[in-house]
């Protein structure tokens, strides 16, 4: 695991901290932790469901067309003979 140290925190921060994490019933350091988990987890979802959103868009974009394999459209470039060099 790794170490994270966070210098010149304000006071008010602190005691902010302390008093959630005991709320929660948990240390200071585990209430950072948790919140840490937290945010991280949630930048990630927010990640997936804007990835969700962009294909669910481009699906509705593309609805209707022909989707020809991309080994079909390969194998009749090789087969043209053409060549871009």
């Amino acid at each position: 695991m790794a170490t994270v140290n966070v210098r010149k925190l304000k006071e008010n921060v602190v005691r902010c901290l302390k008093q959630r994490a005991e709320a929660n019933n948990r240390s200071l350091e585990s209430e950072v932790r948790h919140i840490l988990a937290a945010a991280a987890e949630d930048d990630m979802m927010a990640k997936r469901k804007s990835f969700l959103e962009l294909s669910l868009k481009l699906r509705q974009k593309t609805k209707g067309r022909v989707r020809v394999p991309s080994e079909v459209l390969i194998r009749e470039d090789r087969e043209s003979g053409y060549r871009n060099i």
